[in-house]
Order: C-alpha cells, then sequence, then structure tokens
C-alpha cells in the first residue's frame, strides 16, 4: 500500500508565490540586518503573518535553512566516471561549481555562514571524489581518503572563496584555478599520456 499524495491543485501557485515571497524578504532583511531578523519582521516585509511563516518553514532555523540552501545556484550532483585524466577534471569543475554557486550571493552566504548546513550531499560528493581518486593511485602518499575529502570540502568552502575572491575583485574563474594549484597538496600530479 502506498502512501497517497497531497495535491494543493490549484492552491498550489499561490502556496509557491508566498513561499518566494517569504524568502525574498528573509534574504533582505538577513543581507541587511543579519540572522538575526525576526520572523515577525520577515513575515510582516512578505505581506504575510507570522503563521504562514511557521507553516511554510517551521522554525527561525527552518526559514534560514531554506534561506541558504536556496541562494545562487545549488551545486551539481557528484562527478560522473571518467577516466585517469579525467579526476583532475572531476575536481576541477566540483571546484568551479562551487565558486559559481558562493559568487551568485556572496552578502547572503556571509551572513549565514554559521546558520549553513550541508545541503545537496556535498560531503557525500567530497568523500565520492577522494575516494576515486585514492583508487586510481592520485592521492599522494600518506593522504588518506578522509583526508583528501576534508581538503576538498575546504576548498569549495565559501569562507577560502570569500577570502580568495574579496568582494568581487577577482572572478569566481580565478578563484577557482588558484584553488585548482592548491590541490598539489594533496594529489599526485597527473600522469603523462
Amino acid at each position: 500500500m502506498s502512501a497517497r499524495r497531497y495535491s494543493l491543485g490549484r492552491r498550489q501557485p499561490e502556496v509557491e508565490r508566498t513561499r518566494s515571497a517569504i524568502l525574498a524578504a528573509a534574504r533582505r532583511l538577513v543581507v541587511d540586518l543579519g540572522p538575526e531578523s525576526s520572523l515577525a519582521r520577515v513575515a510582516e516585509a512578505a505581506g504575510v503573518s507570522r503563521i504562514t511563516v511557521y507553516n511554510q518553514f517551521g522554525s527561525k532555523a527552518g526559514l534560514l535553512e531554506a534561506l541558504a540552501a536556496g541562494a545562487g545556484r545549488e551545486l551539481q550532483g557528484a562527478p560522473g566516471p571518467g577516466t585517469d585524466a579525467g579526476f583532475t577534471d572531476d575536481l576541477k569543475l566540483r571546484i568551479e561549481q562551487a565558486c559559481a554557486s558562493w559568487a551568485a550571493d556572496p552578502d547572503l552566504y556571509r551572513q549565514l555562514h554559521g546558520h549553513r548546513r550541508e545541503h545537496g550531499g556535498q560531503a557525500e560528493i567530497d568523500r565520492a571524489l577522494a575516494e576515486r581518486l585514492a583508487a586510481h593511485d592520485r592521492l599522494r602518499p600518506g593522504c588518506s581518503i578522509k583526508e583528501a575529502e576534508d581538503v576538498i570540502g575546504i576548498l569549495t568552502s565559501f569562507p577560502v572563496f570569500d577570502r580568495l575572491h574579496k568582494g568581487g575583485r577577482r572572478s569566481p574563474s580565478a578563484v577557482a584555478e588558484i584553488l585548482m594549484r592548491m590541490t598539489s597538496g594533496f594529489m599526485t600530479p597527473s600522469p603523462s599520456v
């Protein structure tokens, strides 16, 4: 017996507009005033009641989590299988996607830094990439899979991006290039073709 799906039918577009209005108001307030902005203030700015905000997000933490998850573009899925030479490309793609995501709304991410949880399984993606690198002897001697996973997570984190981006003085692609050069600390050079 499968669970019956609840459908809002014609109300769905209205619910989505309300959710978007709440997220837009929360974004403005968080960027201007910080994540301490009250739910009452968010509700007022969105033109809805506080109960509507609670019904949509459950709590202030839920609203901040949804805001962080929706800000900018989410990072893409795990890199697909590739050739040995492709692992460097997979890592480069992971770093480029992270930089593009963070560059989409750095003011918001700066405010939400302490509130953002891992979304979209990024730790799992980092782990899978580290395991693939290890399976093809691309990790430097003494570098564990966990260490490689942690370094990939650090290289794709917002604080590292923000420090190198320097308020837009470096492009996301320039930041990605710097981060790729840093991968030599845990990876062996690509084998010659």
